[in-house]
């Protein structure tokens, strides 16, 4: 299995590109480590890994994708999460413990954040909702990036207006959040449920809007008619 990640490394080595390298490190607080490669590059390179090792056991793909995460290098990250979710036809319930893990001590910045929560854990809650009683418990997390990803799973499942309650359930348990990067997470979050779900998420901005961080409201409100917007922000607390 070594041979699988060292072919991984030295395409992602040989695919530096001078100027994403130069980049990179600007759209992150937190110092990132990373190769600076351009991600439809990442992309094709966790493809074409992927056709190598389909055919594994489950528990064998895991084993791989556990290695590329706690690396902690950010491309490493995207493709251990386009690897679990080329696996999603094969999720069960037993995998959530694992997501979890992988979250907990592995991320460490919001890109990698997004990159699996939105598509592979959002996929799994889609396939068992069951879970959600557990995500929401994420929120309590001392975690930042814990409390971000009780969020950002359910944006995919927020826009086809799955969730409704639960996603209103977690704003509310993430709304004095003073980590900025969890509330756009939430904001985020609700902005999707306001494709569905305009006036319910509306009504819930406006009911929270005297204690809703600033950033959290503006995500939410931001594909809201020019109007309704207005109406959020009118004597917003300075």
């Amino acid at each position: 299995m070594n041979d699988i990640i060292d072919k991984i490394r030295n395409q992602l080595k040989e695919s530096i590109d001078k100027k994403t390298k130069e980049n990179c490190q600007r759209f992150f607080k937190e110092k990132i480590e990373f190769y600076g490669v351009k991600a439809p590059v990442v992309h094709r390179i966790s493809k074409d890994g992927f056709k190598d090792i389909e055919a594994f056991e489950k528990a064998e793909i895991f084993s791989l994708i556990e290695i590329l995460w706690r690396s902690g290098i950010l491309e490493e990250s995207f493709i251990a999460s386009n690897w679990t979710y080329s696996l999603r036809k094969r999720f069960q319930p037993a995998d959530f413990p694992v997501f979890k893990k992988w979250i907990d001590l592995y991320i460490n910045n919001w890109a990698s954040c997004d990159t699996f929560c939105n598509h592979s854990v959002g996929e799994f809650m889609q396939m068992f909702p069951d879970f959600l009683v557990e995500l929401k418990r994420f929120t309590n997390s001392k975690n930042r990036w814990m409390r971000r990803a009780s969020a950002v799973s359910l944006i995919i499942p927020a826009r086809k207006g799955l969730f409704l309650d639960a996603i209103f359930e977690i704003a509310d348990k993430l709304l004095l959040d003073k980590d900025d990067l969890v509330q756009k997470g939430y904001g985020w979050m609700l902005k999707a449920a306001s494709e569905s779900h305009r006036q319910e998420v509306f009504d819930f901005v406006m009911k929270k809007k005297s204690v809703m961080p600033r950033t959290s409201l503006r995500y939410a409100i931001e594909k809201m008619p020019k109007e309704m917007r207005k109406q959020a922000m009118d004597k917003y607390p300075k």
